[in-house]
């Protein structure tokens, strides 16, 4: 009798394990809502988490050197069906793709992830839960901007309007985000949900998930005022030390443009000049540049405070309008500007997070935004060689199909564009040559064919 009870005792915990097991995957494949969930932490595939030994990233579990291949799609907590999540992971790993940057924040307004300070709604959360559980299972990793300096989203700009309908004395500037204590108190709740969130998919909290490479404060921090720059630079520190105060296991970083500050006069002849205002050099290939971010100051400081905590820096590049000649040579200049600073000056490994150019804009039949991915990726991988701090790119943005209302005039649907698809996979295909064994390079790469 007791051995027949024992078999069935087994045989019911045999079925409950299946049923369970049915369950997960069935939210999984038919990527619709959030659906019944058990998490099972121990199921999941094992990662190792990225730190930072001098210029390079590396695997903190198995010591190797990382590069990086990979690309932006903002809409991962947003989009309206999960199934689209799970599809551009599954094909970003396929093209051997290990990186994704995303939004973590929607803050006010419609369909917001923060409602207003504090208050948050559980299934746009559910939504980047899944997002988080979807790129570990594919094992790749994501970069989680916390806030928009622009109003897309809410933005910065969300948080001085809940401050003046709390009743706070606050001036109407977009700068008064970074100056105001209670504004601050606000952003340091966020961050604080953030990484304490469980995942309800995982059971495992943000702080302790590998699959997130790194924190990002702010997608293009900037101040209005040149006065407010050193403001700017106080809540950096002030912020990044509140993430590193409850996360010890993740990286951070700033979501800087790549400016450099008017001290840099070598540089002058193909960077962005920080001023107030604007930099009158006479040549279209020069934006207009905001005050309030220099490179120079704000990686210098970080480089002091942050290095026993492993920050690293991160810099996004969009292309201005110019000839395509132009833009091959305003873009070598830039890349490898950026990476000899960062290799001797910051001993940090920079990664060139935003890239791109117009989907449809041609020459003799070749696309721009090939020849213009093949300059950056061609540096990258020259970096890598040497094991220097070049440590990668993020291509802005990838799509799956169906998704035009997300789309803007960058994004791509990659495998529906040849000859850009074969770069990205060619890129993929040479880092991991620099760093696998040769036993399993063959079999990897073919799998990475179209």
């Amino acid at each position: 009798m007791m051995k027949q009870e024992r078999q069935a005792y087994a045989v019911l915990g045999a079925l409950l394990l299946i049923a369970v097991g049915y369950m997960n995957w069935n939210s999984w494949g038919n990527g619709g809502g959030a659906g019944f969930q058990i998490p099972i932490p121990w199921l999941q595939p094992r990662m190792g988490f990225i730190g930072r030994n001098g210029t390079q990233f590396i695997d903190l579990e198995s010591g190797k050197p990382v590069y990086i291949n990979g690309w932006n799609s903002y809409w991962l907590m947003s989009s309206e069906k999960r199934k689209w999540v799970s599809e551009m992971l599954r094909r970003g790993r396929e093209m051997g793709l290990t990186v994704c940057r995303t939004w973590a924040f929607s803050d006010g307004g419609p369909k917001a992830l923060q409602l207003f300070p504090g208050h948050y709604d559980e299934q746009v959360f559910q939504a980047l839960d899944y997002a988080i559980y979807e790129a570990r299972r594919n094992h790749v990793r994501l970069i989680l901007c916390l806030l928009n300096n622009l109003n897309a989203f809410g933005g910065k700009d969300q948080y001085v309007r809940w401050a003046q309908e709390a009743g706070f004395n606050v001036n109407t500037s977009s700068d008064a985000f970074f100056s105001f204590d209670v504004i601050r108190g606000y952003f340091k709740d966020y961050i604080d949900a953030i990484l304490t969130r469980r995942n309800t998919y995982s059971g495992v909290r943000y702080c302790d998930e590998p699959a997130i490479f790194a924190w990002e404060l702010m997608n293009e921090p900037r101040c209005v005022f040149k006065s407010s720059a050193p403001i700017l630079q106080d809540w950096i520190i002030d912020m990044s030390s509140h993430i590193k105060s409850i996360d010890k296991k993740h990286l951070v970083t700033i979501g800087l443009e790549g400016f450099y500050g008017p001290g840099r006069t070598e540089r002058l002849e193909y960077m962005h000049i920080l001023i107030a205002g604007w930099w009158p050099y006479p040549t279209d290939l020069f934006l207009v540049v905001l005050a309030g971010i220099s490179l120079k100051w704000n990686t210098f400081v970080l480089s002091v405070f942050f290095t026993a905590k492993k920050m690293t820096l991160c810099f996004m590049l969009r292309i201005p309008k110019a000839s395509l000649e132009e833009k091959v040579r305003y873009l070598s200049s830039w890349v490898d500007s950026h990476v000899n600073d960062s290799q001797n000056i910051l001993n940090k490994p920079v990664l060139f997070l935003e890239f791109g150019s117009n989907l449809r804009a041609k020459k003799n039949g070749t696309y721009e935004r090939d020849v213009l991915l093949k300059v950056v990726y061609d540096k990258v991988y020259e970096s890598a060689k040497k094991g220097q701090a070049g440590a990668g790119a993020l291509l802005w943005q990838l799509m799956v199909g169906g998704m035009q209302k997300y789309h803007d005039e960058f994004s791509l649907v990659a495998w529906e564009h040849p000859s850009t698809y074969k770069l990205m996979v060619q890129q993929s295909c040479r880092l991991l040559r620099l760093f696998q064994r040769k036993e399993s390079i063959g079999k990897s790469c073919l799998k990475l064919q179209p």
